[in-house]
């Protein structure tokens, strides 16, 4: 990238790249391609990122040093880790003399740490940090309709907005570095009471002998309707919980939560609450099940509580 942006990340003199090809990741990557923007791929497991059509697989990190390197990774030690080394992104952003490389962590990540990581690139190696994490889940992500709460230079923000928008419906800039992260944490309490509060209802109704297609149908018709119902109703009427956004996640997230909240200067118990539930579950082992999969932990445990 030269020392002033071109007009657009889509402008063909500017190279775009995404690491990280899994369940959010591979639907982005594709929704990019479709909308014509030549993309080099790195996964960990390099059949995942093979298996994507139209993109150039890179064999190592180094290899993805783009002028925008987006990462759809879980945490940001994964992406951190991505950085140094020979066949890291800082040694061949470097050696090609990229100008102000741009790198968009797309995970949820604690706002402290990232902020303190957005810092910490730009003044030590002049690589400019957005914090972008998405909602939506996976079929927001096939269908390009995903949410992106950003974090960081709001000029750079606006420049990344029609790249962000081949996957996403809504783009919106709140701040600084970190502030991107602490919107996701507000997303996630939203999630894990919605998810937690579905599968008590569900467990109340099948446990009472009542057809689950019916009481979502009816649920879907009132105020009690959501996302999260539409996209993971079929969950809690199949019994299927395997794949998905996982239990261990969804933890990992509300412990973000809570740091923030105490940083803050708040208690918020509910999601202290949702953090407990979430603890037993993988505790109990069920953490890479997807996150309603706390419909077994309740249910496994309903005879354990007291009248």
């Amino acid at each position: 990238m030269t020392e002033t942006r071109p007009s657009s990340p889509l402008d063909s003199g500017v190279s775009v790249s995404l690491l990280g090809t899994g369940p959010m990741g591979a639907p982005i990557a594709r929704n990019i391609i479709d909308g014509g923007v030549p993309l080099t791929l790195w996964n960990r497991t390099r059949q995942k990122a093979e298996a994507i059509q139209g993109g150039t697989v890179a064999a190592r990190p180094a290899d993805a040093a783009a002028d925008v390197v987006l990462t759809v990774l879980p945490d940001l030690p994964q992406v951190e880790a991505l950085l140094e080394g020979d066949d890291g992104l800082l040694a061949r952003w470097a050696q090609a003399g990229v100008v102000e490389p741009v790198l968009v962590i797309h995970g949820t990540v604690s706002p402290t740490a990232v902020a303190a990581f957005a810092a910490h690139c730009k003044s030590r190696y002049g690589v400019v940090v957005i914090d972008a994490p998405l909602s939506g889940g996976t079929i927001g992500a096939e269908q390009g309709r995903l949410s992106i709460m950003a974090g960081g230079p709001q000029s750079v923000v606006e420049w990344l907005t029609p790249l962000f928008e081949l996957y996403s419906s809504t783009v919106m800039w709140f701040g600084e570095a970190g502030s991107g992260a602490i919107v996701k944490a507000c997303n996630q309490i939203v999630v894990a009471a919605t998810v937690t509060a579905l599968s008590e209802s569900m467990a109340l109704a099948k446990a009472s002998g009542l057809d689950l297609e019916k009481v979502q149908a009816v649920l879907k018709g009132g105020l009690a309707n959501s996302e999260v119902l539409q996209q993971k109703g079929g969950r809690w009427i199949s019994g299927d919980f395997d794949g998905g956004g996982s239990a261990k996640n969804q933890l990992k997230d509300l412990r973000f939560v809570t740091d923030a909240a105490a940083d803050a200067g708040l208690a918020l118990p509910v999601a202290n609450t949702l953090k407990s539930a979430f603890e037993t579950m993988v505790t109990e082992g069920l953490g890479d099940l997807d996150h309603t999969g706390i419909y077994l932990s309740i249910t496994s445990n309903r005879a354990k509580e007291p009248s």
